[in-house]
């Protein structure tokens, strides 16, 4: 799987290094309970709404994420492509980044979920 698309939301090498490894070790999630998911990294949107928690990662540079766009209690898990999200053209110059500071593959879905829906 390449990754290096992430270098697109500002992602350094040792992150998209980390990302790897933690995708490689999580596998297929669709037979996965959420208590099971790790959310391998989050991406997010600086001047607005968008938030992404990606789970899992295909080959073709889409992936499955929990994505909240805008209120929490329409907070809900589908598909993004990595091409699109990194294509997007934000206020003043600005893209999707990825949040250095959320901790790779170690939150699971479960977790994120349940923080999510509790802001509403």
């Amino acid at each position: 799987m390449n990754l290096e698309i992430l270098k697109k939301f500002k992602a350094p090498q040792s992150h998209i290094n980390e990302i790897a490894e933690a995708s490689k070790k999580q596998g297929d999630t669709s037979e996965l309970e959420m208590e099971q998911t790790k959310i391998l990294f989050k991406l997010f949107n600086p001047v607005g709404a968008g938030t992404w928690y990606v789970y899992e990662i295909f080959d073709d540079g889409v992936a499955m994420c929990f994505a909240l766009l805008d209120e929490p209690m329409f907070a809900e898990c589908g598909t993004i492509s990595f091409d699109e999200m990194a294509s997007l053209k934000l206020p003043f110059g600005l893209t999707i980044e990825l949040d250095r500071s959320f901790p790779i593959g170690e939150k699971t879905l479960k977790e994120v979920y349940e923080e999510v829906k509790g802001e509403f």
